[in-house]
């Protein structure tokens, strides 16, 4: 399956990594993504089924994406993933997923037979207690345990940390000192504002504030600065003599939005071209119709603000009546 074309907005960016919410339900309640009120969940009929992720998936892989990750909610909790995962990656794509990590013991062999190396777990803190405070559940333990599952399988782990002030702000350093003896990728991301997380300015732990406690503990002369890959979202590091490595992504204080390559696919099949952006183009409508996507996916790329859904000012990005618009953190995907 060779690509037909590429699939670029106005400003010639190319995109061509697609990561696909196949649920928006979660085992987790964890506050920042979650409102506490919940969130009112769509109707089974207004979802994508399996056949339907493929369906769309194979569309924009004949249109030039490289790579898929999974996403959801939880996307291990999704009726048919066996499926899913072994028909996606037959596909000529690198297939990656997002997890909370719960799960993850069951599907090891899975995994490995299917090619799925690059597994990344969502652990905000290494504290019991903590943990059950941010996810309002007691998994803590079975998370952990299935990091080092995978990191001993040879998996490619990352962790991804939501650095919240007053939260977890004084664990950026413990996250650093597990990377010394584990071969995994701690990569600390910049609380974001999305409806009902809560969100103001004063709770971002910025770029700037993560190094500088990284270099506090361990002296700049130790801390080695890693090359970037193309796309890539975080600024990574890592410690003289170890192991593993830590990042930073900033899509708060240093956006990265010249060189995004991305598109989200929500679990009702609708596609947006940014994480900030309140608008939508609806793709499961159309393929019900057997209609041709292809022109849709193009329009609805093309259309892409060039910076944070349109809001090119901080203080746009900082008006909380500008984020209500859009979707809860759980109902876009990760």
């Amino acid at each position: 399956m060779s690509p037909t074309s590429q699939i670029k907005d106005q400003f010639g960016r190319v995109h061509d990594y697609l990561r696909i919410s196949l649920t928006e339900r979660c085992n987790l309640r964890c506050f920042y993504c979650m409102p506490v009120e919940g969130i009112e969940l769509s109707e089974k009929s207004h979802l994508m089924s399996h056949e339907e992720v493929i369906a769309i998936a194979k569309t924009f892989v004949e249109m030039g994406v490289k790579k898929i990750r999974l996403t959801g909610g939880e996307p291990l909790i999704k009726k048919n993933i066996e499926k899913i995962i072994t028909e996606l990656t037959q596909l000529p794509i690198n297939l990656g997923i997002t997890t909370n990590g719960i799960l993850l013991d069951n599907y090891v062999e899975l995994f490995k037979a299917s090619g799925v190396k690059d597994v990344n777990i969502s652990l905000d803190t290494l504290d019991k207690k903590k943990f059950e405070e941010i996810t309002r559940r007691d998994y803590f333990d079975r998370v952990i345990n299935n990091i080092n599952l995978y990191e001993a399988n040879g998996f490619n782990v990352k962790i991804n940390n939501v650095i919240i002030k007053g939260v977890n702000d004084n664990e950026i350093t413990d996250f650093i000192a597990f990377t010394k003896d584990k071969n995994v990728a701690i990569r600390f991301i910049e609380f974001m504002p999305f409806d009902g997380n809560k969100w103001n300015n004063e709770k971002v732990i910025t770029f700037n504030e993560i190094l500088s406690a990284a270099e506090e503990k361990y002296g700049s002369e130790n801390i080695i600065k890693l090359k970037s890959k193309k796309n890539g979202t975080a600024k990574n590091f890592q410690i003289k003599g170890y192991k593993g490595s830590f990042g930073v992504i900033s899509t708060v204080s240093n956006p990265f939005c010249d060189s995004c390559n991305r598109i989200r696919l929500t679990a009702n099949g609708r596609i947006k071209n940014c994480l900030f952006s309140s608008s939508e183009t609806n793709l499961l409508t159309p393929l019900r119709n057997g209609e041709d996507i292809k022109p849709i996916i193009i329009d609805g790329i093309y259309h892409k603000k060039q910076v944070r859904g349109g809001m090119t000012s901080d203080k746009d990005f900082f008006d909380p009546e500008k984020n209500a618009n859009n979707r809860t953190m759980i109902a876009i995907g990760g």
